[in-house]
């Protein structure tokens, strides 16, 4: 039967990085209106629900502006290290991008530093942004930059993307592969974990190898959480999480945003676009089966993937919370799945 769609707040986004990465080119957008491409913009938000979420701050090894820069799993320069002045210049203009969307709707948009003020901004009818670092290599080994970028608006960070930096190693783009793929953290990323936690930076295990998966596990006080990945028993990709890692996520009572990109929701790790909604609802279901109702959200991907063709944008969610009505999902595991899940860790996380 068809329902209202609930207010929807996402684990992980790249749309700031396509804002910036389009300038210039033929698909340069503004954010407050309506596009025909990409995933998120606010007309297209605001028709799926989509009250906020995560937004990342991904900063590419290919540091030239454009749509032509490759960011497929099989080009090796993709996963090339980068330095860290320039990705702390490459930040500051992503977090920039958001400040302007910000700046030029004051009255529908918020950059949130507590959940208390995602929930006034979902109140109030604003969209919600949670600023978000995936991969810490604008972070410098003195940690000046953390600072800084905490006063910003840094909320969440993942202590790396899949490659490798000063802080840990990260798991390669590679289906049919254990995530245990290298070492775990640092002595730098260690020091790394320790401040998050003091300052109230959640940590995200999205990208990291297994072995720094328990790193953190050993060494965090707060809840382990991995915004955007999904179940390895069902994809075997690298960047999704076992049985093992599962557990501990419950026992931390922490949460796993489900991924909406194909090659990770998939059998056979495909990219294709002709994935059906039930894959994900699949993953979803799995996941409260591990985690508890409480350990289960939306970590989309959105501007950073394929997604199912009958999903299609951010305007599709009301499609995808109707498949997940068919398979029987009552409404109040849905409306903890679209936010509160997410609201309720961000608080037990600090924030």
């Amino acid at each position: 039967m068809t329902g209202a769609t609930p207010k929807i707040f996402d684990g992980h986004n790249d749309t700031l990085l396509k804002l910036l990465m389009h300038r210039g080119t033929p698909k340069q957008r503004h954010f407050l209106d309506r596009a025909e491409h990409d995933h998120i913009d606010l007309p297209r938000a605001m028709e799926g629900g989509f009250c906020g979420g995560f937004f990342a701050l991904w900063v590419p090894s290919v540091l030239d502006n454009g749509a032509s820069v490759t960011r497929g799993a099989d080009d090796p320069a993709h996963f090339q290290p980068v330095d860290q002045a320039a990705a702390l210049a490459y930040t500051a203009r992503l977090i920039s991008e958001a400040v302007q969307i910000e700046r030029a709707a004051p009255m529908k948009v918020a950059i949130c530093r507590s959940t208390s003020q995602i929930r006034q901004a979902t109140v109030d009818g604003k969209l919600a942004m949670l600023l978000h670092m995936e991969g810490a290599e604008a972070i410098d080994p003195d940690f000046a930059a953390l600072d800084l970028l905490y006063e910003a608006g840094l909320r969440s960070l993942g202590p790396v993307w899949s490659r490798k930096n000063i802080f840990a190693d990260g798991v390669p783009m590679r289906f049919n592969s254990s995530p245990d793929t290298g070492p775990g953290l640092t002595e730098k990323g260690r020091e790394l974990v320790k401040r998050c936690n003091d300052m109230g930076i959640m940590l995200d295990m999205s990208h990291i190898t297994e072995q720094g998966f328990w790193d953190v596990v050993k060494l965090s006080s707060k809840p382990i959480v991995a915004t955007h990945s999904n179940v390895h028993a069902l994809c075997p990709h690298a960047r999704n999480l076992t049985d093992k890692q599962l557990s501990a996520i419950a026992e931390s009572k922490g949460v796993v945003g489900v991924n909406f990109a194909a090659s990770f929701l998939r059998g056979d790790g495909s990219w294709s676009a002709d994935t059906p909604l039930d894959v994900i609802v699949r993953h979803a279901a799995y996941l409260v089966e591990k985690l508890g109702e409480d350990g289960v959200a939306f970590g989309s991907d959105f501007d950073g993937c394929r997604v199912p063709k009958d999903l299609k944008d951010v305007a599709g969610l009301p499609r995808l919370i109707e498949a997940f009505r068919a398979a029987g999902f009552g409404e109040p595991l849905i409306t903890k799945i679209a936010h509160e899940n997410w609201w309720r860790v961000l608080e037990r996380s600090g924030i």
